[in-house]
């Protein structure tokens, strides 16, 4: 019988209720799933066939401590879906630079590197009147503001020790993002499987149900389906799942962020979504 662990994080020891319903999904193709907590020491990892990454949402919280568990699980030779490559890659959001550079329509933004003179004056556009800051090894709105152009002395201040140990992305804000809300494309095993649109709470900018945020299972047009798919296929490796985040403006998706560690799925808004992404793994693994 294949092993499996769905990783999550001290949050969620009993991954979230959506999640839990892949263990007895996987149980009827005779494959024992157990909810491990990634960064518990008393694991034995060797004792798993696969790992795969669900609610580790904690690890950009402790970002040397998840750095060194991922050589760790690589040393091991663990496999892991999504692979450990797609997760050294993606956790990090300077990944949107190299898909610009491949000709991705991102939101407009700006790389920072680790600094100890940070001078957000100096370098955002003149024409930004409203702008988003966050580290570009985050998740969940973490550290994230979003601030007017009259405010970056202020912002420059409170931003200036975090600049020194992270790397920031700066990023033009979208009013659309409060207006249509950003929709998320679902991939299993790179086929399209839903979409989804998230509208932030009146008088907030973040998405996030925890937040406000409001979730709604919508279709999407084909052409929107094939930008999104464009972007997908412009991974070579192999994807159990990768969800690809966008506002969509003049029916064209202004990527936000392709997530490939340990996206909400939403199985309990879309029908089928959860057998999809079980089907996946099956021809992962086989």
């Amino acid at each position: 019988m294949t092993k499996v662990a769905l990783l999550t994080c001290e949050k969620f020891p009993l991954l979230t209720p959506s999640d839990q319903l892949l263990i007895p999904a996987l149980a009827k193709h005779k494959i024992q799933a157990k909810v491990e907590i990634w960064d518990n020491a008393s694991v034995n990892w060797i004792n798993y066939d696969y790992l795969i990454f669900r609610n580790t949402w904690d690890y950009y919280e402790k970002e040397q401590q998840f750095n060194l568990w991922l050589d760790q699980i690589e040393k091991l030779g663990i496999k892991t879906l999504n692979s450990l490559d797609i997760i050294q890659e993606n956790k990090h959001k300077f990944y949107l630079k190299d898909l610009q550079e491949k000709g991705v329509n991102i939101i407009p933004t700006l790389f920072q590197k680790k600094t100890n003179q940070l001078d957000l004056k100096s370098i955002i556009p003149k024409h930004w009147k409203k702008i988003v800051i966050k580290p570009a090894f985050s998740a969940g709105s973490y550290l994230t503001e979003v601030f007017d152009a009259t405010e970056i002395e202020n912002i420059n201040s409170k931003y200036t020790s975090i600049a020194s140990q992270k790397e920031l992305l700066i990023q033009e804000f979208k009013s659309e993002i409060k207006i249509e809300g950003e929709t998320s494309f679902l991939f299993f095993n790179k086929q399209f499987s839903h979409c989804v649109n998230k509208k932030p709470a009146e008088n907030d900018f973040r998405i996030q149900v925890q937040f406000g945020g409001k979730y709604t299972l919508i279709q999407p047009s084909k052409a929107l389906i094939e930008q999104a798919q464009k972007i997908v296929n412009l991974f070579p490796e192999n994807l159990l799942y990768t969800r690809v985040d966008g506002i969509i403006i003049d029916n064209q998706i202004h990527l936000m962020e392709v997530e490939c560690i340990e996206p909400d799925l939403y199985f309990t808004l879309a029908p089928n979504a959860l057998d999809k992404f079980v089907t996946s793994i099956l021809e992962l693994i086989e």
